[in-house]
Order: C-alpha cells, then sequence, then structure tokens
C-alpha cells in the first residue's frame, strides 16, 4: 500500500490511514498475547495516530481554521500547513490536534489521545513500579489501557468510515 499525502486525494488519504489504524490495532494485542507490553504499548499509540490524523483530514475545515499558512515539505513542495500535520500527525502536536477536533467528535478524542500518549510514554520509559516517575506501576495497568485503546480505536474507525 503506497502513501497517498492527504493534499493530493484526501479520501484516499484517510483509507490508508483508517487500515493502518486496525493493522497496528491487532499487532498491539498480539504483542500483549506474547507478553511484549512495550511494545504493545507503542503499537496502540501508533493506531491511535493513525487515526487521530484521518479524523483531522476528515474534518480539514477545523484543522485549516486552527493551523494557518504554508510549509515545505522534504520534496521541496509547499502546502497548508493544516496539510502537513494532518499528513505527519506529529507526536507534539496531537494533544493540540484532538483539543481542535474535539468539536467534531467529542470529548473522545481527547480522552483517546490522552491515553495513546500515556502508552507512548511508556513505550520508551517502561514501568515506574513506585508510581513517582510514570503513570503506570504495573503490567496489568498497561493491558488494560492498550486493550481499552484498541477496542475504541475500532469503533472509532468505524465511527470515521460512515462519515467518508
Amino acid at each position: 500500500m503506497q502513501i497517498v499525502h492527504p493534499w493530493r486525494d484526501l479520501r484516499r488519504y484517510v483509507e490508508i490511514r483508517l487500515l493502518e489504524a486496525l493493522a497496528e490495532a491487532d499487532l498491539a494485542l498480539r504483542f500483549l498475547d506474547e507478553g511484549l507490553h512495550r511494545n504493545a504499548a507503542g503499537k496502540a499509540f501508533q493506531a491511535w495516530k493513525a487515526a487521530l490524523a484521518a479524523a483531522a483530514a476528515l474534518a480539514r475545515d477545523l484543522m485549516t481554521a486552527k493551523y494557518r499558512g504554508r510549509v515545505a515539505t522534504r520534496e521541496g513542495a509547499e502546502v497548508e500547513l493544516a496539510d502537513w500535520v494532518i499528513a505527519l500527525m506529529p507526536t507534539g502536536r496531537m494533544w493540540e490536534a484532538a483539543r481542535v477536533l474535539r468539536r467534531a467528535y467529542g470529548d473522545e478524542v481527547v480522552l483517546l489521545t490522552a491515553l495513546a500518549l500515556s502508552l507512548h510514554e511508556v513505550q520508551y520509559n517502561g514501568l515506574d513500579e513506585s508510581g513517582v516517575l510514570s503513570k503506570y506501576s504495573s503490567l496489568e495497568q498497561v493491558e488494560e489501557d492498550v486493550r481499552e485503546v484498541v477496542e475504541r480505536i475500532r469503533k472509532f474507525v468505524e465511527e470515521l468510515r460512515r462519515r467518508l
């Protein structure tokens, strides 16, 4: 499957990102089954990142209202900043984008972004059994959040498909 930039074919971009979200979600559960909790957390995060990008593309009007201006791509093309954010959905912009997208999708998008960012953190930093340096002090907590994010992503993807 070849990546299609949102500024070239928005509908195809959304379709690809939704497929990516479901594939990453499935991998998250497979990793959990293998006892690979940090990897599972990372895949759950990637699944949500893809779903969030698809949601942003479908609510492009909200994104263009927030992200004004133009930026150069790696290839040297100049594109709208909103399209660049939609295409890359940088981790550092996910929280902000989710708050913008709340108007189109409700609080669920903010909740899922918070959970996904917490899982992203545990992917890189691991657990802190003392509960001081990490939001997660046990593998059971990680597993519970991975499963919840995956379940909610699947429902969210179906909602986005209905909007296509």
